[in-house]
């Protein structure tokens, strides 16, 4: 793959990039009622979502930071996008073209007053692993195996424009008013902020490691405050394969079991105990050790969950709680999914729509055990979310629902239940991880 030796890092730079992009699909959509003329309907659209994702993603890839970010989380969202654009997103986990070896001799310099090869005993002059943000190269000090992450150049100074280029592609895909939206813009923004600041992920990275070292079978890196800044953050290379590899491989049913229970109690853990939470659960941050031992290697997105959002929203998980009429709307109100100013039209329709949604998403906590191999759960996930996707009279209504700090834990709760199902994990305890809570 070839290497970068400069990112657009100017507004003027980076919209121009996206605007060709655009020219491209508009090209990309004449093709299409041309080959609607000589192919079927579904062979059209396949090769027209093909083309745009490969397009969208080429300019997002050259673009890195926070607009390809975006791209990384909407890969995760599997039953909202077409088939071919989270194929095609999905490599922004781990696959994108990485900086020159010049770019980063640079940032060391910048940083340490020294070229990376003048730190350690030996350094990797090209990357094993780029991403949205970031990149990864390995290093050795005192014969230990070294991670050393490096965050791209002018990622954190071009988050608020490339939000704002991003915010129109992403309210029509979403259905997403401008009245009311401000907060969930906001809240993305303030993660992607915290997400470029390297020294609050290493302090967050070693209070993670520590409060959940006594877990069984996942394991985490150590970090070296000495080798990191604000752009640079070193820690203990990990050996592993990576989740998305070890899911395609041939594996015993009790392994992928073991590496299912380990996830769901490290995310349980989290979620109750800790009370914040790895807020980006895609497999290019875990790894799958030869011993089959969860290893996490990246602790960048973390969402705190205050209590007057975290009591309400697992109170609304109790099956009891979906059943009573009145327990459920009081919830919905303490939620901002329901709001007083609502018509009774949108009352009816949004106490409908959730109900269905957390009755479904809900199940696996009303449950001693679940099968996160069950087809027909996903199928279900799949099914309602095309379903009110094509109701026609939602269109009319203010579909901004929720407190802000349901977009991360969603996410959360997504990629969790997807990265279950990769595993195709059986008979998981939903309450194990109380075993080790104090």
């Amino acid at each position: 793959m070839k290497t970068l030796n400069k990112i657009p890092t100017g507004k003027i730079e980076r919209t121009g990039s996206l605007l060709k992009a655009g020219a491209k699909v508009g090209v990309n959509y004449l093709k299409y009622y041309g080959n609607k003329i000589t192919k079927d309907e579904d062979e059209a659209r396949k090769i027209l979502n093909e083309d745009n994702a490969s397009d969208i993603y080429d300019s997002l890839k050259e673009l890195k930071g926070s607009a390809l970010k975006v791209a990384q989380m909407l890969s995760m969202e599997k039953n909202i996008l077409p088939v071919e654009y989270v194929e095609k997103f999905s490599l922004s986990q781990f696959s994108v073209p990485p900086l020159s070896g010049a770019l980063v001799k640079k940032t060391f310099r910048k940083y340490f007053g020294k070229n990376p090869e003048d730190i350690f005993d030996e350094f990797s002059s090209e990357s094993v692993n780029a991403a949205s943000i970031g990149q990864v190269h390995t290093a050795k000090k005192d014969g230990q195996k070294m991670a050393v992450k490096i965050q791209y150049p002018g990622v954190r100074e071009s988050i608020s424009s490339d939000l704002k280029m991003v915010k129109p592609i992403a309210m029509k895909m979403f259905n997403i008013k401008k009245e009311g939206s401000e907060s969930y813009f906001q809240e993305v923004e303030d993660k992607l902020f915290e997400e470029t600041d390297y020294n609050l992920e290493l302090r967050r990275s070693q209070h993670f490691a520590e409060e959940c070292s006594h877990l069984p079978n996942v394991r985490f890196p150590h970090y070296y405050q000495q080798y990191s800044c604000e752009k640079i953050i070193t820690m203990d290379w990990m050996a592993g394969i990576h989740f998305s590899e070890f899911t395609k491989k041939q594996n015993s049913q009790e392994d992928l079991n073991k590496i299912g229970q380990t996830l769901w109690d490290f995310y349980m853990y989290q979620m109750h105990v800790l009370k914040k939470v790895h807020a980006d659960p895609h497999p290019g941050n875990f790894l799958i050790s030869e011993d089959k031992e969860l290893l996490v290697i990246d602790f960048g997105c973390i969402k705190e969950i205050p209590e007057d959002f975290y009591t309400p929203y697992f109170e609304l998980a109790k099956e009891e709680n979906l059943k009573n009429p009145e327990v459920f709307r009081e919830k919905l109100f303490t939620l901002e999914i329901l709001r007083e100013e609502d018509s009774p039209q949108e009352k009816e329709f949004f106490s409908k729509l959730f109900y269905e949604l957390l009755e479904l998403f809900t199940r696996p906590f009303n449950r001693e055990k679940f099968d996160f191999a069950d087809e027909s759960f996903f199928q279900e996930i799949a099914d309602l979310g095309q379903r009110y996707a094509k109701i026609s009279n939602i269109k009319g209504m203010n579909t901004n629902r929720g407190s802000r700090h349901f977009i991360y834990l969603n996410r959360t709760f997504f990629g969790l239940y997807h990265m279950m199902h990769d595993l195709k994990a059986k008979d998981v305890a939903i309450n194990n991880f109380k075993n080790y809570s104090e």
